[in-house]
């Protein structure tokens, strides 16, 4: 009798101790997942409070804890990054130009991805304006002012900043509408080059150069950076907006190769479309990035974006394909500028 009672124990326990094994195994839902979120320079602010959103919204819905982990930098280097192995689940870069790259050199996504999302994948927009020193004590009012003997202008590198290719464009078609023609915008540039004492990587190292370090008479910057910069050295700068400047779409893609491979789909694409949510337009709006398709946003933040006369890349250059080609490729225009200097 004791041999049965004790046979008879033998398998209870092996099926309590079983349950309890699988009781410890994380559900799917209970697995936390990490992100890795490949941006340009000025969005870091931006992020920092989107990812926090993100992150409870995801909880919520899903009970699975999110971390997302951040990385900035000029966006061409970035996308370089992502080329070379940066294991990225999203890419968040200034040009939709640097996200084509990643198609094309490794197939990371596909070519249509910008039709994957609302807006051409822009869920927030940007312009480039000027930020001086706080009074303007040059009188720089606009793009024309840049070019003056004895004004320091502060601007990133077009090889390596996404920011800097924008800045680099709206100069470049004010030129033409103003002077008549692509030779005349050319001379521009180079004249305005020829003011540039120093060419960072990135728009953060440039806004560092022109606030931190007191370098510069002005800093052509991404909007979004320009208020940042008053919002911490309000007595120190001012921001002026240009007579004609660029509509800016930076936009957001998932990294196919790499979401599969790492089984991260469903929460990357729940991510980028979070940014078309209410919240993450109101956060984008905060962060001063113009909110692409949320009228609520639109409206909340309208006092804060004054009106601008702006064109696109596709009505001026003929979409970022060309406009590389023609200005940033090696031999380019800009190269062609730069080694006169």
């Amino acid at each position: 009798m004791n041999l049965r009672r004790d046979f008879i124990k033998i398998p209870l326990a092996l099926g309590i101790a079983g349950a309890l094994s699988l009781a410890a195994v994380p559900t799917a839902a209970q697995q936390a997942v990490t992100l890795l979120n490949v941006s340009y320079d000025p969005t870091r602010e931006l992020y920092v409070e989107f990812n926090q959103a993100f992150a409870r919204y995801w909880k919520g819905k899903t009970g699975q804890d999110v971390t997302i982990k951040q990385s900035h930098g000029g966006s061409g280097k970035q996308a370089r990054s992502i080329i070379d192995g940066l294991d990225a689940d999203v890419a968040t870069l200034a040009l939709a130009g640097d996200t084509d790259a990643l198609a094309k050199n490794g197939g990371w996504l596909a070519p249509d991805w910008q039709k994957k999302l609302p807006h051409n994948a822009s869920p927030y927009t940007s312009t480039i304006v000027l930020v001086v020193r706080q009074g303007n004590p040059k009188g720089i009012k606009d793009w024309d002012d840049l070019v003056k003997p004895g004004i320091s202008v502060i601007t990133p590198n077009p090889k390596t900043s996404g920011g800097a290719r924008w800045n680099y464009l709206a100069a470049w078609e004010f030129a033409k509408r103003k002077y008549g023609g692509d030779a005349q915008a050319k001379d521009f540039i180079a004249r305005l080059y020829g003011n540039v004492p120093v060419l960072d990587t990135g728009a953060r190292g440039s806004s560092i150069t022109f606030a931190q370090r007191g370098q510069g008479d002005v800093f052509i910057s991404w909007e979004n950076e320009a208020y940042l910069l008053e919002k911490e050295f309000g007595n120190k700068v001012d921001v002026v907006y240009p007579s004609l400047s660029i509509l800016a779409e930076p936009a957001v893609a998932v990294l196919d190769r790499n979401v599969d491979r790492k089984k991260t789909r469903a929460v990357a694409e729940e991510y980028l479309k979070y940014l078309y949510s209410e919240e993450g337009q109101d956060i984008a709006g905060k962060n001063f990035y113009r909110p692409a398709v949320s009228a609520k946003a639109q409206a909340k933040y309208a006092k804060q974006f004054p009106k601008l006369n702006t064109f696109t890349i596709e009505q001026a250059f003929g979409g970022w394909g060309k406009a590389d080609k023609t200005h940033f490729a090696d031999g380019a225009s800009f190269d062609q500028i730069y080694t006169r200097k």
